[in-house]
């Protein structure tokens, strides 16, 4: 008796529909993945510009959305040394918001044209700051640089911008005392821990009627008025 082979069909339907499934899928995804960014959102940069940002988180070209993690958008932006923290969030519509915050800067140093921050970093800025910084002229021994620093930040920030120069005058009674410049004309001599002292300048000046001078808050409170 001869035995007969059946031969299998291949079912080539089914498995075309399988190739052109997981096909459609790719490009679907592929195509998601490719989503540019639409809008970028910057708020909180003061000295920083918007283009900065957007260049240090490689975002100018406006690449991706999907593939540009918030974390290492972060991490990119984080190397800046003036961004004291930075939250990146992804919005509906493909929308990149990105908010800093920078720390302040205390004074600029007339030797090297270096910014100081308030946590002693020094950094180099290619633009000028649009708000009005004191400059330290002449240099503050390395020993004394971390209580100045402390102390000094303490000063409110709308005094500080009213502080033209810095210079450290001790003498033999106070190794820490300071001459600040006022830019109204008038001068006040200060020890590092009195700092807080200033944030009452502007309640003082009515008292002093219009007359210019120096004011003493290192050893007691009073006011010499300035010789004609």
């Amino acid at each position: 008796m001869t035995k007969v082979i059946k031969k299998k069909k291949l079912r080539l339907l089914p498995f075309l529909i399988f190739i052109v499934s997981i096909a459609i899928i790719v490009f679907i995804v592929l195509v998601i993945l490719d989503t540019k960014v639409k809008n970028i959102i910057i708020t909180g940069n003061e000295v920083l510009t918007d283009d900065e940002i957007i260049k240090k988180a490689g975002l100018y070209s406006y690449p991706s959305f999907y593939k540009n993690l918030s974390n290492t958008i972060e991490n990119d932006i984080k190397i800046n040394k003036l961004v004291k923290s930075v939250d990146v969030n992804k919005k509906f519509y493909h929308i990149i918001e990105i908010n800093i915050e920078e720390y302040e800067i205390l004074y600029k140093k007339e030797q090297d044209g270096k910014y100081v921050l308030e946590n002693g970093e020094e950094i180099t800025l290619e633009q000028e700051v649009d708000y009005l910084i004191p400059r330290l002229i002449n240099e503050i021994p390395s020993n004394k640089m971390k209580s100045f620093i402390k102390y000094f930040k303490r000063i409110d920030k709308n005094i500080r911008e009213k502080i033209s120069e810095i210079k450290y005058e001790p003498n033999d009674y106070d190794k820490d005392r300071f001459l600040l410049y006022m830019d109204d004309g008038n001068s006040v001599y200060l020890t590092i821990t009195k700092f807080e002292r200033l944030n009452y300048y502007n309640d003082v000046l009515p008292q002093l009627d219009g007359k210019k001078g120096i004011l003493y808050l290192d050893s007691g409170n009073h006011f010499q008025i300035m010789q004609s």
